[in-house]
C-alpha cells in the first residue's frame, strides 16, 4: 500500500509562484510513475503533469506545459509540482497520484491509470 500526502497549496496572486509536495510512503526511487492532477468545482479531474519511474520522461497537459515543472528528489521521497505563472483557472484541488511502472516508460495521463491517491491540496489564484 502506498500513502501519498500533499501539502504546499494555498491563495496567490495572478503570476505568482507555488510549490506543491506529495510524500510517498514508499521510496520514490522504487518503480512507481507518478502524477499529478487537479479538480476544479463542478469540473472533472484532469489531467497535469507525469513522471516516469526512472525520470527520463515527463508529459504535462498543454494548459500547463511551459509553466509547471514535475520533479523528484529520492532521497526525501518527495515529488513536487513546481507552478510558476499562475492563472486564476488553475484554481483547483491538486492531487498526486502513483502508478506501478511496468516499463521504463510507463507514464498515465488518465486517472484510472492510477492506483493510488493522495487526499488533495487547495490552490487558488485570485485575479
Amino acid at each position: 500500500q502506498v500513502q501519498l500526502v500533499e501539502s504546499g497549496g494555498g491563495l496567490v496572486q495572478a503570476g505568482g509562484s507555488l510549490r506543491l509536495s506529495c510524500a510517498a510512503s514508499v521510496r520514490t526511487s522504487s518503480r512507481y510513475a507518478m502524477g499529478w492532477f487537479r479538480q476544479a468545482p463542478g469540473k472533472e479531474r484532469e489531467f497535469v503533469a507525469a513522471l516516469t519511474w526512472n525520470d527520463a520522461s515527463t508529459y504535462y497537459a498543454e494548459s500547463v506545459k511551459g509553466r509547471f515543472t514535475i520533479s523528484r528528489d529520492n532521497a526525501k521521497n518527495t515529488v513536487y509540482l513546481q507552478m510558476n505563472s499562475l492563472k486564476p483557472e488553475d484554481t483547483a484541488v491538486y492531487y498526486c497520484a502513483a502508478r506501478p511502472a511496468y516499463y521504463p516508460d510507463t507514464l498515465g495521463t488518465h486517472s484510472y491509470e492510477y492506483d493510488y491517491w493522495g487526499q488533495g491540496t487547495q490552490v487558488t489564484v485570485s485575479s
